[in-house]
């Protein structure tokens, strides 16, 4: 009878097995992996982190990503952002802290939101964005730009070859940047 019942389980534990590897494709990388872009820049340290869906030859603004609807700016959970000091976004103040992304992608421009709330998901059940306008502290528009190349996976980084920093949101042939400053205390 233990012998019967030793065979069962490993039978069932192969089957399952099986169907992770094959059915699941578990060993699979995620379609919308996570990453995160970091600057540090003598006192200031900036961090987003973010989920990168791909392209995958469609159409992405105006049609997988809507226009003038909020986006969660990127896949899966809310994108964060986080930053030890205080700075200047399109000269309206953004206290230290940790916040989450939301983009409203429009044919010309962007509107960009920083919102307080931290959310568990980028997304309800309905495939609605999770996010509440109420806890929205920084709200601004940038123009887009229409890039030479086509940028596979979303991608977000900070540039400040110029000296002037920006944080920078592409995908397919679309580039936005945000300027970032650091606000200079009182003494």
């Amino acid at each position: 009878m233990l012998k019967r019942l030793l065979i069962f389980l490993s039978i069932l534990a192969l089957g399952l097995l099986l169907y992770s590897v094959f059915v699941e494709n578990i060993f699979s990388p995620p379609l919308s992996p996570k990453d995160k872009a970091e600057i540090s820049l003598n006192d200031l340290t900036l961090k987003v982190e973010y989920n990168r869906p791909s392209k995958r030859d469609r159409d992405i603004f105006g049609a997988l990503v809507p226009f003038d609807k909020v986006w969660r700016t990127g896949a899966n959970e809310a994108t964060t952002f986080e930053t030890n000091q205080q700075l200047l976004i399109d000269d309206i103040v953004l206290n230290k802290g940790k916040y989450t992304i939301w983009t409203v992608p429009m044919k010309d421009t962007w509107k960009v939101m920083f919102n307080s709330k931290q959310y568990d998901w980028g997304v309800n059940e309905r495939m609605e964005p999770m996010w509440d306008p109420n806890f929205d502290v920084l709200e601004f528009q940038v123009p887009t730009q229409e890039l030479d190349v086509t940028v596979e996976k979303f991608t977000i980084a900070f540039d400040n070859k110029t000296g002037h920093l920006k944080l920078t949101m592409a995908w397919d042939n679309t580039l936005i940047e945000v300027p970032i400053e650091l606000k200079e205390t009182q003494q």
